[in-house]
C-alpha cells in the first residue's frame, strides 16, 4: 500500500487489489498511519489527535476502508500488545 499526501487528505493505493482510495481529511490520514503502532482503534484515533466526540465518524470511515480492503486487521497476536 502506497499513501500520497494531498492537501484534502491522501490518495491510497493498494498494489494487491489496484484500488485507489482517498483518504477525505489529514486527520484520517494520520489515523491511517498510526493504526499499525497501536493495539487498537480507540488508541490509534487518540494519538492521531481525533476528539473523542468524532471517533464515532472516523470508525465508520474506517469500517468502509476495511471492507475495501484499503486496510486489514492486525494478525491477533500483534493486536494483543
Amino acid at each position: 500500500m502506497s499513501i500520497r499526501p494531498e492537501p484534502f487528505g491522501a490518495l491510497v493505493y493498494d498494489f494487491a487489489t489496484r484500488r485507489l482510495s482517498f483518504l477525505k481529511t489529514p486527520a484520517l490520514t494520520r489515523v491511517v498511519r498510526e493504526l499499525d503502532k497501536h493495539p487498537d482503534v480507540d488508541t490509534a484515533l487518540a494519538a492521531a489527535g481525533v476528539p473523542a466526540a468524532e471517533h464515532d465518524k472516523y470508525v465508520k470511515a474506517l469500517d468502509q476502508l476495511l471492507a475495501a480492503g484499503t486496510i486489514r486487521p492486525l494478525p491477533e497476536d500483534e493486536g494483543s500488545r
